[in-house]
């Protein structure tokens, strides 16, 4: 039997369909220039809300999910590596549609299109703004504006991170299964996992356990997700039709960003060291990346995504320093279950 429950195993979401999903921390780019694919320095770690009842807002219960701690201007990626079977996977920022700008939807849309197709997809650094490119995904509190939620919307009442699977609909991964039996029958050769999906471990100390917190539930300082830099990657089309879907979403989740100070009040767990440096990561020598296929086709860009302003508008000027990594720097790409994830209202 299938299991249908979103679950947490290790720091990895697996929803419902062979989808994978891990939150990567990295470096944040400088808000002007288009820059290559920053690395990965490591997973954010992914707890459970329903198992910090006690602690959590009653907000938070409400709408269930996970949570994950971030720091203010913090970066992060979503690596979707592991990902077994074709899936439709909506990604959402304060639930605005990151692929097509549009509001959360529970149906998969083609036009435009309001979802990444995975295992195609590898990974997704940030909002689709551009032809080829993206927005790096930035972390900033609710109330200023600042958010793609509060810049689409006019409002900031969500933030966090959704997420939303689909499956193939059952004649179509009945036949998505018999030709991967046949292919591998035929070829027995096995694709190994690029060098970007597969982070280095995080920099600074391992996360030390201290005792949970007996305080009260509180309201928390609301995060969400605005955008930072622009890099080249592209959001890859749809090469099958929206008839080989499942109509309903086989899983979804809602993730909420902490406050470092929070996390550990809610979890009595130390919050990861802060970003590291990102001039001291490039003149150490270690590699940044580009991705190439010529083989895909981009997702149009759409004026509403498009439009959305950095977050140094809100938060002043970016003053770490820059240092261009050199061309040999430049890497090229391409070419055990836990317990139930709960889901709530949102």
């Amino acid at each position: 039997m299938a299991d249908d429950a979103v679950r947490i195993d290790g720091n990895t979401l697996r929803l419902p369909g062979g989808v994978r999903v891990r939150f990567m921390r990295t470096l944040r780019l400088p808000e002007t220039g288009t820059h290559e694919l920053p690395p990965g320095l490591g997973e954010f770690p992914v707890r459970r809300v329903e198992d910090h009842a006690d602690t959590v807002p009653a907000q938070w219960r409400a709408r269930g999910g996970v949570m994950l701690p971030v720091y203010l201007r913090e970066a992060m990626w979503l690596s979707f590596a592991g990902s077994t079977e074709p899936a439709a996977l909506q990604v959402g920022v304060g639930k605005v549609c990151a692929v097509s700008g549009r509001p959360w939807s529970s149906l998969l849309a083609q036009d435009p299109q309001n979802y990444v197709v995975l295992p195609r997809q590898p990974w997704l650094d940030g909002i689709n703004s551009g032809k080829g490119t993206v927005r790096q995904f930035v972390a900033v509190p609710l109330g200023l504006g600042a958010t793609v939620e509060g810049q689409v919307t006019g409002e900031e009442v969500w933030g966090g991170l959704q997420l939303q699977s689909f499956r193939l609909n059952d004649a179509e991964l009945a036949k998505w299964r018999e030709l991967e039996r046949r292919r591998t029958v035929s070829t027995r050769s096995v694709k190994s996992v690029s060098a970007y999906g597969a982070a280095p471990p995080a920099p600074g100390a391992a996360m030390a356990a201290a005792p949970a917190s007996a305080a009260r539930p509180r309201s928390a300082p609301a995060m969400g997700l605005g955008v930072g830099g622009s890099m080249r990657q592209e959001v890859y089309v749809d090469e099958r039709s929206r008839g080989a879907w499942a109509r309903e979403p086989a899983g979804r989740v809602f993730v909420h960003l902490v406050t470092p100070p929070e996390w550990r009040r809610i979890t009595g767990e130390a919050p990861p060291p802060s970003p590291v440096d990102r001039a001291a990561y490039t003149k150490a020598g270690l590699p940044w990346f580009e991705y190439y296929d010529d083989a895909a086709q981009d997702v149009a860009p759409t004026d509403t995504l498009s439009s959305v302003r950095p977050v140094g508008e809100w938060l002043g000027d970016d003053h770490e320093p820059w240092q261009q990594p050199s061309p040999h720097q430049v890497k090229q790409l391409g070419d055990a279950p836990g317990k139930p994830v709960g889901d709530g209202d949102w």
